[in-house]
């Protein structure tokens, strides 16, 4: 695919999927060396543990880094600090480098650093996985009222482009799909949203309010869903 053919969202887009299937249709983790950038809560590290060789999962919110290097049971996954900027890993170590929402959080400027230390890690032919929330439909419209990401997710977009003119990595394909989120309740939502760590959210009492009000309208007897529309990026490194 050209850069002139990327997308930065389909709004025709229906399709209802977990990641975990555009992961299994897209790359083939089995025996690979990999690396996460942005690991968070290490849910996707363990879907790809299941598979890889290895897994070197990066994460700079030293919270839950902690809290992940007490996980007893990935023994094939290394936990360590560090962000997409300065990867702590060797030239062309990895066969996979795997971004799950991540590339909007690490700061604009350090975008295109981040896109050389990727391709730098990358073993010739190696693949780069980056889904990036697309800002649209109704979980955004609450997550905006207290986190506005429209301007990093296009600066994340953008920077991906420059990628790609640069040749510092190959767009081999687009995927648009809707991942199912669902909330017991609102608690539920401040717990896992609202006091995430890599993040200060300070609400006022006025905001918090609103923020309740807004989610609340999409509560149900058996909780709140949500449909978030997420577009994956697969590049490869030139080479092999």
């Amino acid at each position: 695919m050209d850069v002139s053919e990327m997308r930065i969202a389909d709004p025709g887009g229906v399709r209802v999927a977990n990641e975990g299937a555009i992961l299994d249709e897209l790359l083939q983790l089995t025996g690979a060396a990999v690396l996460e950038l942005g690991c968070g809560r290490a849910e996707k590290t363990r879907v790809v543990a299941a598979q890889a060789a290895t897994v070197l999962a990066l994460e700079v919110d030293e919270i839950q880094l902690a809290k992940n290097k007490a996980i007893p049971d990935l023994p094939n996954v290394s936990f360590e600090h560090g962000g997409a900027e300065k990867i702590p890993a060797a030239d062309a170590s990895h066969d996979i480098v795997l971004m799950f929402k991540s590339l909007h959080h690490v700061p604009v400027a350090l975008m295109d650093s981040a896109f050389s230390e990727i391709s730098r890690v990358l073993k010739p032919g190696g693949a780069a996985y980056i889904s990036e929330p697309v800002y649209a439909g109704a979980f955004n419209e609450i997550l905006r009222l207290f986190h506005d990401e429209r301007l990093v997710r296009e600066a994340a977009f953008a920077a991906e482009q420059r990628a790609v003119v640069a040749s510092r990595l190959l767009l081999q394909a687009q995927a648009f799909f809707l991942q199912p989120m669902h909330f017991d309740s609102f608690g539920q939502f401040e717990e896992q949203v609202l006091k995430v760590t890599h993040t200060d959210h300070r609400l006022s009492a006025g905001l918090f309010e609103e923020v309740r009000t807004k989610f609340e309208r999409h509560m149900a007897p058996h909780g709140a869903d949500f449909q978030m529309p997420i577009r994956v990026d697969l590049f490869r490194k030139p080479g092999a």
